[in-house]
């Protein structure tokens, strides 16, 4: 059987995550990241540590692998773009730019009949001024900012001289829901209309960090089905390959609203290692690498916790875990508030 290598773009949990599942599947990786640091490095087959605009080291990369696939999606669509003139990369560059830019991603989904929250483009401090109907809401940068990184709060236009806001980047603002909880759908796209998707998770956000998820989700029927055809139009729409995550508000008024699309595996999904037969991560090392698709079966409820910060030094010191319980340790080095540490996934 021929030998795939998996170039991964991208070294942080993700990577981690991507690089044991290739291995499940006798797939070598080689991860390519701009930390020194980064913890996929313990679980890839070779890592490369160099910028993503070192052109030579891109280069070198991309020969030594077959095909290539990234962990999160803030890598300049120049150098995605270079490397598919090399080698194929999945999910393709384009839809990576479409979906880094918030504007761009919400008019994409609203295109295809899908509700949003209400949103509006923000160049200015002054663009702000007349848009009292869109607040309460949160002002978020159009590119880059993950786990709440780029985002202000906003409920009253007289918070804006207290917010230290840099107008030199471009926003927007989107009117916030009244929020009765947040769910994510997984799914992975092997081509036309051939897919895996599980089903809603449920998620508890801190701080606008990912705290607690878990399946089977608290919704009605109603909103189980709707949310699993938004993903798949999305995923059709942008003619996906790989593994991707829609995150959903859900109001007081069980409405249903797109958040934001996330082209890769996702936090949200890491109950899938242990809770399916085929966890988000093979999935999409599957689809990329054109591998069989295997049908998507459902062995246990479960709940992940996200380990914050110094959450994960109880179990670096040996806590004991039940028979139902697993401990994903990222070993990154430097413990730092409000960093995902680990996670914990407790079978039900």
């Amino acid at each position: 059987m021929l030998k795939i290598t998996l170039g991964i773009l991208g070294g942080g949990q993700l990577g981690s995550m991507l690089s044991v599942a290739a291995k499940k599947l006798n797939i070598k990786t080689i991860i390519y990241c701009d930390d020194k640091h980064a913890p996929a490095q313990n679980f890839c087959d070779e890592f490369v540590f160099a910028s993503y605009d070192n052109k030579e080291k891109i280069y070198d990369f991309a020969k030594k692998v077959d095909i290539i696939t990234y962990e999160f999606e803030n890598i300049p669509f120049e150098t995605l773009n270079e490397l598919n003139k090399l080698k194929n990369v999945l999910p393709k560059p384009s839809i990576n730019r479409l979906i880094q830019h918030r504007l761009a991603e919400k008019d994409f989904i609203n295109k295809l009949n899908i509700r949003t929250t209400r949103y509006v483009h923000v160049e200015n401090k002054e663009d702000i001024l007349p848009l009292e109907d869109f607040l309460p809401g949160i002002l978020k940068t159009t590119t880059m900012g993950y786990d709440g990184k780029g985002q202000y709060p906003i409920k009253n236009i007289n918070q804006l001289e207290t917010l230290n806001i840099d107008f030199n980047k471009e926003y927007i603002l989107e009117k916030l829901v009244k929020l009765k909880k947040e769910i994510s759908v997984i799914i992975t796209r092997f081509n036309n209309n051939k897919y895996e998707i599980y089903e809603p998770i449920e998620n508890t956000h801190n701080e606008q960090i990912l705290r607690h998820s878990k399946i089977p989700a608290e919704i009605s029927e109603k909103l189980f089905i709707q949310s699993k055809e938004w993903a798949i139009l999305i995923a059709e729409g942008l003619k996906y390959i790989g593994t991707l995550c829609v995150e959903f508000f859900i109001d007081r008024n069980d409405n249903l609203y797109v958040n934001e699309i996330a082209p890769r595996v996702h936090n949200s999904g890491h109950l899938t290692i242990n809770a399916f037969n085929v966890s988000q991560f093979e999935n999409h090392v599957r689809a990329v690498c054109s591998l069989e698709q295997i049908p998507l079966k459902k062995l246990y409820n479960a709940e992940m916790i996200n380990l914050i910060g110094d959450q994960i030094i109880p179990y670096r010191d040996n806590i004991k875990l039940n028979n139902n319980q697993f401990l994903f340790d990222y070993l990154k080095k430097d413990i730092k508030e409000k960093r995902k540490m680990g996670h914990l996934t407790t079978l039900k």
